[in-house]
């Protein structure tokens, strides 16, 4: 590897994640003011035009926040459970790709941090990774309720990482590739190309557990302030419990950018062909990404502010008892027509 592409490589990945966390800046925002919206009400209005700034004074408010560490926590992994829920959502997006080739200087600049042949199996192994920060977390405070809330996530997104990662076999089956190139590629063309049309059912599995693996409602089950004060975060405060609330918020987006990937055709614009506009080409595909994403995350609150919370033992129903059985018929009834149609 040679000292240009390893500056290339370094420039995306700050690129990337400057965006994402101006994008969790962004939704913080516009999660509130959706919601007021929704209920009739105005908002953050107060502070900067419209509110604008409401987000970066969130920020300075936990900056500036006492730093609380209870007794009879165990310190290490008490220090160490936000890291380990906040570090896989950033690098779960590494591998996404969000716009077509760019040539710039001579070379091809590939949108995307790293193109892997695995990177399914990458994303499934980093959301796996995931749970333990939540887990840790609630095992580490020394506490009943954020004990519980570590408890409901483990089974929580133990069942609904099954369903999500076999609705992704049908897509892979279809693509022939782990690869998230290939898998755009393959959804190329006309948008009945998209997979949410050739699998309907995957994307409904898929989205449906994708709201679990983020821990939103009606599945915020480890958190349910009604019955567990606040789950697993509890007794975090200060900068580690909005290390909490920026991994939920990355991994929403990171969660919309998969989605749009599998089954929306990624970056890709119906009828047309953005390699022969050049680099204008390269710019409406990126933006044809963002718009795609955005629309998922504004789904991800219209969700959270219409739609009651389940008990436990539905939530668990639904994972193992009906999203698991249809994601395994789904799976046979698409591996019997490419073997009908081959």
């Amino acid at each position: 590897m040679d000292i240009v592409t390893l500056i290339i490589i370094c420039v995306k990945a700050l690129v990337v994640f400057a965006a994402i966390m101006l994008t969790v800046m962004a939704m913080t925002l516009a999660e509130r003011r959706i919601s007021a919206f929704m209920q009739n009400r105005l908002g953050p209005n107060r502070v900067g035009p419209k509110g604008l700034l409401q987000p970066l004074a969130d920020g300075i408010k936990f900056l500036m926040k006492e730093d609380v560490i209870p007794s009879g926590v165990d310190k290490p992994i008490f220090l160490l459970a936000p890291v380990m829920l906040i570090v896989p959502a950033l690098m779960t997006f590494a591998i996404i790709p969000f716009g077509s080739e760019l040539h710039l200087f001579g070379r091809a600049i590939q949108l995307q941090v790293a193109d892997i042949n695995i990177g399914v199996l990458y994303i499934l192994a980093l959301t796996s990774v995931g749970v333990y920060g939540i887990v840790l977390a609630g095992w580490s405070s020394n506490s009943k309720y954020p004990l519980l809330g570590g408890l409901r996530s483990s089974a929580q997104l133990i069942s609904y990482e099954l369903a999500m990662g076999l609705a992704i076999v049908s897509i892979i089956l279809l693509a022939g590739s782990l690869r998230l190139n290939d898998i755009i590629i393959q959804q190329q063309g006309h948008f009945l190309s998209w997979n949410v049309f050739k699998q309907p059912l995957a994307f409904l599995i898929f989205v449906v557990a994708v709201y679990a693996e983020t821990n939103r409602l009606p599945f915020d089950l480890t958190e349910a302030e009604q019955e567990l004060v606040g789950g697993y975060h509890t007794e975090y405060s200060s900068i580690k419990f909005a290390m909490f609330y920026m991994a939920e918020y990355a991994n929403m987006i990171t969660a919309s950018a998969l989605t749009v990937t599998l089954f929306l055709g990624g970056w890709d614009i119906p009828l047309m062909n953005e390699a022969a506009l050049g680099n204008l080409g390269v710019l409406l595909s990126v933006v044809s990404f963002v718009i795609k994403t955005a629309l998922f995350l504004f789904i991800f609150i219209w969700v959270r502010w219409t739609f009651p919370r389940f008990r436990y033992d539905q939530l668990m129903r639904l994972g193992w008892k009906v999203m698991l059985p249809l994601a395994l018929v789904n799976i046979f009834l698409t591996a019997g027509y490419l073997t009908l149609t081959v």
